[in-house]
């Protein structure tokens, strides 16, 4: 790792606070090319040796990850991201987390199938330009009850609506309990509210640099999870758990700032208040947003949210007043809240790919000087095909294999994966779509069982 005096110095106040914390355990996190999050258990008194020497570990074992003759890997504890667990402090035993970079045993390099890695590559190419990354995530998810077994129904915890309170929105206590357990673990949230369906809910949370932001994404679904299991409940990122009801995204507002400081995307005196590198960096986006919906939506279960009426956002456009469109300019207050905001990404994504495939395809449109087009200012809802195509809107990949083959097409956004990473996801999202395929679903058998 690193010997910097400032890595030196933050290493000791970890080992400071886990002896002040009285911590037992560490969780050594990571996130596989597919967004599951994994973690090697240590003693805390392994502390100081994980971060001079890492940690060993099979990755053959992990999907995506390397073969079985080359499966020694390393993971070396990124000590800005320790955090005590809420949930598991007890009388007992007290555990902490650290997040980790995966290290190639044999060249001692960052392993280039590593998501977090792909994304520091990116944030590396946006440095080169003048720029950071800011982003802020907007997860949404859904609690259901257990069955008498234990295991997941799709009954939902409450029958609340669109920022209903108690006693419809019985979830209350369980979305103040997560906000309590992410403020202890450094988050600072902006806002909750029951969404829009049943058991539907949103936690936003302040916006971070880039790797920040992918880092705490991958916390809170891990949050919001342990802590709905420790109530008795279930909640879950599948995009679209119950038909006919709106889906859960995750939309993602987007800014650059340049080595001054300065917001990028601000300009005062544009009608939109966006400056040409915004335009540009939306016109990226735009361009590649094909490529991007693989990442961004990565589920077959995706494409059920991605349907017309839904506030699904489908169409490959952006707005200023309405959120029919993929991208939309949220109003902003002050310069630094200038931003863009791509709608279509939904919880279930890796936050690490997604955050760098977005980030690739606006410094595409930034170094290619694209122009943005025209904001369309009418309900694209409401548009049929024929008033679409007079726009120029197109629409997203209809499904998990059209947008794999988008992907393969787009250069930009698999140069930005690596070809470990591109070629991994490929083939795991090529044989997931497949079995899916050859699937019968209980909608067939009740449509043509008795027809046919």
């Amino acid at each position: 790792m690193a010997t910097t005096t400032t890595t030196k110095d933050a290493v000791a106040s970890v080992l400071d606070q886990i002896e002040a914390e009285g911590i037992d355990f560490l969780r050594l996190q990571f996130t596989d090319i597919l967004g599951t999050v994994k973690n090697v258990s240590i003693p805390a008194s392994q502390a100081e040796k994980a971060f001079d020497e890492g940690i060993y570990f099979d990755g053959s074992s992990i999907e995506g990850f390397v073969r079985i003759q080359e499966s020694d890997m390393r993971l070396q504890p990124d000590p800005d991201t320790f955090s005590v667990l809420p949930w598991r402090d007890t009388d007992d035993s007290k555990a902490a987390r650290l997040i980790c970079d995966v290290i190639n045993t044999s060249s001692g390099d960052p392993f280039a199938g590593d998501p977090r890695h792909v994304l520091k590559e990116v944030l590396d190419d946006a440095k080169e330009l003048g720029y950071t990354l800011n982003a802020g995530p907007e997860p949404e998810f859904f609690v259901f009850e257990k069955d008498e077994d234990g295991r997941a129904t799709t009954i939902t915890h409450d029958a609340g609506g669109y920022f209903d309170l108690a006693p419809k929105d019985l979830a209350s206590d369980l979305r103040r309990e997560i906000i309590y357990n992410l403020n202890v673990m450094g988050f600072e949230v902006e806002s909750s509210h029951h969404e829009v369906a049943e058991g539907q809910h949103e936690i936003s949370f302040k916006y971070a640099d880039g790797l920040s932001c992918a880092d705490n994404i991958a916390t809170f679904r891990a949050v919001v999870r342990a802590t709905a299991e420790k109530n008795g409940v279930h909640a879950t990122f599948m995009p679209k758990p119950i038909a006919h009801v709106n889906g859960s995204g995750m939309h993602t507002h987007l800014s650059l700032f340049d080595s001054d400081g300065e917001n990028a995307f601000h300009d005062a005196n544009d009608e939109f208040d966006l400056s040409d590198t915004a335009k540009s960096f939306l016109a990226g986006v735009l361009d590649h947003a094909p490529a991007i919906t693989a990442i961004c939506n990565p589920t077959v279960n995706s494409y059920k949210r991605l349907v017309p009426g839904y506030e699904a956002p489908v169409y490959v456009a952006w707005s200023d007043v309405n959120r029919s469109a993929l991208i939309r300019k949220p109003a902003a207050r002050v310069p630094a809240a200038s931003r863009v905001e791509l709608r279509s990404p939904d919880p279930s994504c890796n936050p690490y790919l997604a955050l760098a495939t977005m980030l690739a395809a606006g410094l595409d449109g930034i170094e290619r000087e694209l122009e943005a087009p025209d904001p369309v200012r009418e309900n694209i809802y409401d548009f049929d095909e024929e008033t679409r195509e007079a726009y120029g809107i197109d629409t997203l990949p209809p499904n998990l294999g059209a947008a794999v083959g988008a992907l393969e097409e787009d250069d930009v956004i698999m140069d930005a994966l690596g070809e470990h990473v591109a070629e991994k996801f490929v083939a795991a999202k090529r044989q997931e779509f497949a079995e899916y395929s050859a699937e019968v679903s209980q909608w067939e058998l009740d449509r043509y069982l008795e027809a046919f």
